[in-house]
């Protein structure tokens, strides 16, 4: 995206509508959805320092998903839910998976009876999961094709009015999975206390076989 001075922001974009589209989109960012579960599940199984691979993949997918929808992409994908299918069955049988690992205190993401010894999931594994996540999201594609290209000035120029809109989308989505993580974290310290190490991986095993039924079937 291009890198814009704050003159050029302001005669880049709508104003109007930039005031608009920042609560509008927090709005919906911040209201519980796949991607939020996703987090505070990691949050509370990982951290939220190893939740921020999550995160930077779940971004990226967000902003493909953000341009893809101006280019009109997104439209002719949803005319075609096949072109999900494969992806959608698969990310959501492979997070069902995980959760029921984690479910049984087993595999690399479950919470050890040891909480000072840490995960070995790979950066990578973390950010592919939040990249499919968003990618595969059916309503997030239909949201974008919804929001996005009402808040597009015709009279102005294209890319710096993206570049404005993304960024905003990005930064947003953003602060609000370090707020679930956070609060994943904060109900594993709740728990910590009385010790139920099983009780905080069935919560995030449930909740993670949640997200991939809800991926699946969304």
């Amino acid at each position: 995206m291009l890198l814009l001075s704050g003159d050029e922001v302001i005669s880049a974009v709508d104003l109007a509508m930039l005031a608009v589209f920042i609560p509008t989109f927090f709005f919906v960012s911040v209201t519980p959805g796949m991607c939020m579960t996703l987090a505070m599940t990691l949050g509370m199984s990982i951290g939220v320092r190893r939740s921020m691979h999550m995160m930077w993949g779940e971004l990226i997918g967000v902003g493909l998903v953000s341009l893809a929808s101006v280019a009109g992409v997104a439209a002719v994908m949803l005319n075609y839910p096949e072109l999900f299918a494969i992806l959608k069955y698969l990310g959501g049988a492979y997070l069902f998976y995980l959760g029921v690992q984690m479910w049984l205190s087993r595999g690399k993401m479950a919470i050890p009876q040891d909480l000072a010894s840490s995960s070995e999931t790979s950066p990578l594994t973390l950010a592919m999961q939040g990249f499919v996540t968003a990618v595969a999201n059916p309503k997030g594609w239909a949201f974008m094709i919804s929001l996005l290209p009402p808040f597009i000035n015709p009279s102005l120029a294209l890319p710096p009015q993206l570049s404005v809109l993304i960024g905003i989308i990005l930064l947003t989505e953003f602060g609000c999975l370090l707020l679930y993580a956070s609060g994943g974290r904060t109900l594993r310290h709740f728990l910590q206390k009385s010790g139920n190490v099983r009780m905080m991986n069935r919560i995030a095993g449930t909740l993670m076989m949640g997200v991939g039924v809800w991926l699946a079937v969304g």
